[in-house]
């Protein structure tokens, strides 16, 4: 223990401190603090510091429960629709091609680090530069409330299919094949009971955030040594406990060490490598070809039957360069099949990628307003489950968001509106459960702009909308879609923190309810009725 405290460079610490103030500064501008954490990495970059043991670590913990908490929120079912695994390939094949002949293109003048390129090179640096980054799409679908909607899931289930394909081009390149124990991976599923035998026994505390870190890091142990990726092992891992109640308390538990250890890994895509003119160039050559890459998700998407607002929203998210380049580039280099600067090229796109991306997705709902009728051209007439016309009766009250909160929402109402009230939520299973119950639901995102195209007539019919999503952001996203509309009944909303109440009356919601302070007042009053009846008694 004492030699590796002894290996970790003391300043360390301190350049995650700057790393905080520089995510504070842009975070007050409308950008993401992730881009902050990058440009930190740059300066201290130029400054001559390098990242060691502790940076490194931190990083790969992020990673590692990123890919583990993503694994908790999906199912399996979400890569078996053809839009999902259909683009994902198709958009990988095009991608290859077209970076591929760019960078042809580029040699042909002459330039430094493309000149005199050979066709296997090239297709090397076009197959890096294919994939989109799994942690800023779920860094920015997290920041928007929109990691369980139907678009955000669409967006993993593409970077998943990439995953694997990562990961095979990992194992040929290295020049090592899964070992012929990766075949007793499979004794994962069955032992799945076992990890949900002990995670129901977890209680609510310190032992689930630890069972969840002995859950990632373990099943990415496991997948090194069978040699196979160990991010994808802890993804795996993940996986198999979605299907469990308490999975989603787990990843909102291991939220925060996940946030934080990402940070590393921000600070050392930054640090990686010292960029010269040359790699800034070429970085910057690259990033022009980004919005055709984007245009090609949008197109497929809406080829496979999607909406047009589900299509815009998907290829957004996904609308960057990966961290995988690096870890491509690292491979190449190693190989000697690209020289060492072409570190700094992936770095630098990846980073520049990141930066033009974050305030896109900001404005991606305006963007598409003012597009609209330019998207909608390219919709199919087919829709796919989910996204079909809605038909409903003569409902007068909208609850958003099935969970704890709506359902509790949902059954109180109906009592006063008998067969007038009707829920929507994102999620398959709270949508089938609800329907089983007899209760009237669909599935529909609220923040997305075509939900109300999807009933024409349902705003007019309302007269309370109560908004009862789980991330501040999506309850935000959705006063405001209310807003464009024009809808002219009463708007409720749900809150956690004091401060949110502001931003929520701004967009015109009537009434806030905050879960905290409400529940203790709920609390008292039933204290107070049922002391009465024990005292009449």
């Amino acid at each position: 223990m004492d030699s590796l405290l002894l290996s970790i460079d003391p300043r360390e610490p301190l350049w995650i401190g700057f790393a905080f103030a520089c995510g504070l500064l842009v975070s007050h501008i409308g950008l993401p603090p992730l881009v902050g954490f990058l440009l930190a990495g740059f300066m201290l970059n130029a400054a001559g510091a390098e990242g060691g043991d502790f940076l490194r670590i931190t990083a790969d913990l992020g990673v590692t429960l990123l890919l583990f908490t993503i694994g908790l929120k999906l199912r399996l079912k979400v890569l078996l629709p053809p839009h999902v695994w259909g683009v994902a390939i198709l958009h990988m094949a095009l991608v290859v091609g077209l970076m591929t002949l760019f960078v042809v293109f580029l040699s042909s003048f002459g330039l430094p680090l493309v000149s005199g390129i050979e066709l296997q090179t090239a297709l090397i640096i076009g197959f890096a530069l294919t994939f989109s980054s799994t942690v800023f799409a779920v860094k920015s679908l997290d920041q928007a409330g929109g990691s369980g909607s139907f678009y955000g899931l669409i967006a993993i289930g593409v970077l998943i299919i990439q995953d694997i394909a990562a990961v095979a081009f990992l194992a040929v390149s290295a020049g090592k094949l899964p070992s012929l124990w990766a075949f007793g991976l499979l004794a994962l599923i069955p032992l799945r009971y076992l990890l949900f035998a002990v995670l129901s026994r977890t209680g609510h505390g310190e032992l689930l955030v630890l069972y969840g870190f002995v859950l990632a890091l373990g099943g990415a142990d496991l997948f090194e040594l069978v040699n196979l990726k160990g991010d994808l092992g802890a993804l795996v891992v993940g996986m198999l406990l979605a299907g469990h109640p308490k999975a989603n308390e787990m990843a909102k538990n291991l939220l925060g060490f996940k946030e934080l250890f990402l940070v590393g890994f921000f600070l050392s895509v930054g640090m990686a490598v010292p960029p010269s003119w040359n790699a800034i160039l070429l970085a910057c050559l690259f990033l022009l070809v980004l919005p055709i890459k984007t245009a090609l998700y949008f197109g497929l998407f809406a080829a496979f039957k999607l909406r047009a607002s589900t299509s815009w929203r998907s290829s957004l998210v996904l609308a960057n360069y990966s961290e995988f380049g690096l870890i491509v580039g690292s491979v190449s280099v190693a190989a000697g099949w690209l020289p060492a600067e072409w570190m700094a090229v992936f770095a630098i796109l990846l980073s520049l990628s990141f930066i033009g991306a974050a305030p896109i997705i900001d404005n991606g709902e305006r963007l598409y307003t003012l597009w609209r009728p330019r998207f909608k051209r390219m919709e199919r007439k087919q829709r796919l489950s989910g996204e079909e016309d809605i038909q409903i009766g003569d409902v007068q009250v909208l609850v958003f968001g099935m969970g704890r909160v709506g359902s509790s929402v949902y059954d109180s109402l109906a009592v006063d509106f008998p067969g007038k009230v009707l829920g929507v939520d994102m999620d398959d299973f709270q949508v089938e459960r609800h329907l089983a119950q007899g209760q009237q639901v669909v599935k529909g995102d609220a923040t997305n702009p075509d939900f109300w195209s999807r009933a024409p007539d349902l705003a007019a019919k309302l007269k309370w909308v109560i908004l009862a999503l789980p991330r501040h952001p999506a309850n935000l996203a959705a006063a405001e879609r209310l807003r464009e509309i024009g809808f002219e009944g009463h708007i409720a909303s749900t809150s956690k923190f004091h401060d949110e109440i502001a931003s929520l009356k701004k967009l015109g919601v009537n009434f806030v309810f905050n879960i905290y302070t409400e529940a203790g007042k709920g609390f008292a009053e039933d204290l107070k009725q049922h002391f009465n009846t024990l005292d009449k008694a």
